[in-house]
């Protein structure tokens, strides 16, 4: 698409904050004004419109894409989000250790076993670890608590949720990098830490490098979004 104003602005509105674009209010895909209720957000958001190239796509404003979803989708169908994202801790990329070689065997153990047991003291969600990729069921109370948990989220916390947790194929670290217990390269590094190890030993395959590096860009943009969410 092609810039068709040439200035971006935030200002007060009823319900919020909502972004103008030369005095006209930005509009989402539902013809319905974006208003989102911190002026920091909206600041950021008309930042975003303000530096954009004069051919622009999604990828140009991913702050603005973010309050979108949380506006539209995540308000209109939480009843079916909430669960998508809770069944991530059913099968948590934590969870399944290699059993050779030991050398990466044991750097998930020293790596990711941590990061179970502050689920484990922070979110009350004990998981169980094992070798191999076949399937270990969890404790019965594993969804209910993990679904218990997201519904104290904020749409705007889960709209980055959203993301975040299917890209890392993580429960846990989507939820700590919420919290800010973890950063978006150290959350990365972790999720990804098989891979890694195979490109140390091999070499790194081109296209899973440029994977990693449009994951890490969206967990950063998630890691401000929410960081411009808060109170």
């Amino acid at each position: 698409m092609k810039r068709f104003w040439q200035t971006a602005a935030a200002a007060p509105q009823p319900g919020g904050h909502g972004i103008f674009l030369d005095e006209k209010p930005l509009k989402k895909p539902n013809a319905a004004p974006l208003i989102v209720p911190q002026k920091t957000l909206a600041e950021a958001i008309a930042a975003e419109w303000q530096n954009a190239p004069h051919n622009f796509g999604p990828d140009d404003l991913p702050l603005t894409r973010l309050a979108t979803t949380a506006t539209d989708r995540i308000t209109a169908h939480r009843a079916a989000i909430i669960p998508q994202l809770a069944a991530y801790a059913g099968h948590d990329v934590l969870c399944y250790r290699a059993e050779t070689p030991p050398e990466l065997a044991a750097r998930q153990a020293q790596n990711w076993q941590p990061w179970l047991d502050w689920a484990t003291n922070t979110l009350s969600l004990p998981l169980a670890a094992t070798t191999g990729l076949i399937p270990i069921p969890q404790p019965a109370t594993t969804i209910p608590t993990a679904q218990t948990l997201l519904l104290k989220y904020s749409d705007f916390a889960l709209a980055g949720l959203g993301v975040a947790i299917p890209a890392l194929g993580s429960f846990v670290l989507g939820l700590a990098l919420h919290q800010n217990a973890l950063n978006p390269q150290t959350a990365l590094t972790l999720a990804f830490l098989d891979e890694l190890f195979q490109a140390e030993q091999w070499g790194d395959d081109p296209d899973s490098a440029a994977r990693r590096a449009a994951i890490l860009t969206d967990l950063q943009t998630c890691a401000k979004f929410w960081e411009l969410c808060r109170p």
